[in-house]
């Protein structure tokens, strides 16, 4: 974020911090002089924190703070920013109404009383819900930075395939994405996620891009995590947009800078053991027979994100297989590219939304805000013969935490047959 947009966020704050405090002066209002007194004095507490949060994201941006203070005091931050802002959004319609009518009786009207006579005024009642639907959010959220985002799920999909080669029948694919290394701030609970993928017994494992939040550094001390997985047809990964260095290096200034970056994280990849494929393709051979496997680097068709990734160029030279399987960070490039351009790839892996870390999943429905930006957000889709898995992500950033939507290890479980009319 830029200088200007970062002082634009900090004068947003101590609008917020005022305009929400108009809520709570109006529920206290008749409360005792005691709990009067200790409410205000909480929120008074939690301006400070935001104000001086801020103002710090101000003179330091936010990516370079230490790690700890950035994952505990970033999340504390963005939690008490978002109940807050859904709180006002219940003040401002009336708000704006009371003004209309000042204006009229300002203006138009000979000294009309404002809800006199009424119980309750209609901006005590409004304040009410500011604050009653503000905290209930807000301690969901909670449960979610401090549980929700390690409450790992194994999601299992058996997909049937006619051009499968047979000797691919019953082959296990474990898929990871977004691990996001800077958000977690110890080793543990990837250790704890990576031996539940390894106990899934995959024969490959495909990891879908966004290692780092920012940088390569963010890795340090996880190094040895990332060699817990291993399969007997190898790990093979991709950048997702977080790879590029772009967020903390921007501008064509910094060019040099988001190389270096870059050359290092796909060093850790290598040292891991993980065939990164950068608009490339390999082969994985089983039985005598063969699928191809492609990796692009990021392509999304949201404008704000380089398309790096070049599917004509990953699959120049690459044998005329009856199956072949697509690792694409970001799932609009499916949408977009894949199922009307390239119809002999058969099966697509993806991540990049992370179901927004946020929303509902029942059996039989499913929602989060993120599907208004991508249609296919979160598990299995199909278009004729072809197929996409999105993963729901394994880390977090910004909000390091999930609430609805769980972190995901994928295993797909490919099988020679006719294809299920059904996903």
């Amino acid at each position: 974020m830029s200088l200007l947009g970062r002082i634009i966020f900090f004068l947003l704050i101590i609008f917020i911090q005022w305009y929400f405090f108009q809520a709570i002066d109006t529920v206290t209002r008749f409360s005792s002089p005691l709990l009067k007194k200790i409410t205000h004095n909480f929120y008074f507490v939690i301006v400070v924190f935001m104000i001086l949060a801020a103002l710090a994201a101000v003179i330091y941006p936010f990516q370079l703070w230490p790690r700890f203070i950035r994952i505990s005091a970033g999340s504390l931050l963005l939690i008490v920013f978002l109940v807050q802002f859904l709180g006002i959004l219940f003040l401002i319609p009336d708000d704006i109404l009371r003004m209309f009518r000042w204006i009229y009786s300002r203006f138009l009207s000979s000294n009309e009383a404002i809800d006199a006579g009424e119980p309750i005024s209609r901006y005590r009642f409004f304040s009410y819900l500011a604050v009653t639907f503000s905290l209930i959010p807000g301690i969901g959220l909670l449960y979610g930075f401090f549980r929700g985002g390690y409450d790992y799920r194994v999601h299992r999909v058996k997909l049937s395939f006619p051009n499968l080669p047979d000797a691919f029948d019953g082959f296990k694919i474990v898929q990871l994405s977004d691990i996001h290394t800077g958000s977690f701030a110890n080793p543990a609970p990837l250790k704890k996620a990576f031996k539940l993928a390894m106990e899934q017994k995959p024969d490959v494992i495909f990891f879908t891009g966004d290692l780092v939040n920012d940088i390569y550094e963010e890795t340090f001390g996880f190094e040895s995590v990332y060699k817990i997985l291993q399969a007997p047809h190898g790990v093979h990964s991709i950048f997702g947009n977080h790879d590029y260095a772009e967020y903390i290096y921007p501008g064509d200034e910094n060019v040099l800078k988001r190389k270096v970056a870059q050359e290092n994280l796909k060093k850790v990849h290598a040292d891991a053991g993980w065939n990164l494929l950068m608009n490339q393709h390999t082969y994985l051979e089983k039985g005598g027979q063969r699928i191809g496997l492609i990796g692009v680097e990021n392509w999304d068709s949201i404008r704000r994100f380089r398309k790096y990734g070049d599917l004509h160029k990953a699959c120049e030279g690459m044998d005329d297989l009856t199956f072949k399987i697509l690792l694409s960070h970001s799932p609009s490039h499916w949408n977009d590219q894949v199922r009307e351009g390239h119809k002999d790839i058969d099966l697509t892996f993806s991540g990049h939304t992370h179901g927004m870390q946020l929303g509902i999943e029942i059996p039989g429905f499913k929602w989060s805000p993120v599907k208004y930006l991508y249609p296919q957000w979160a598990g299995l889709y199909r278009d004729g013969s072809q197929y996409l898995y999105v993963n729901r992500g394994l880390g977090f950033i910004g909000y390091n935490g999930r609430l609805g939507i769980w972190p995901e290890i994928t295993v797909v479980e490919l099988k020679k047959g006719k294809s299920d009319d059904k996903i």
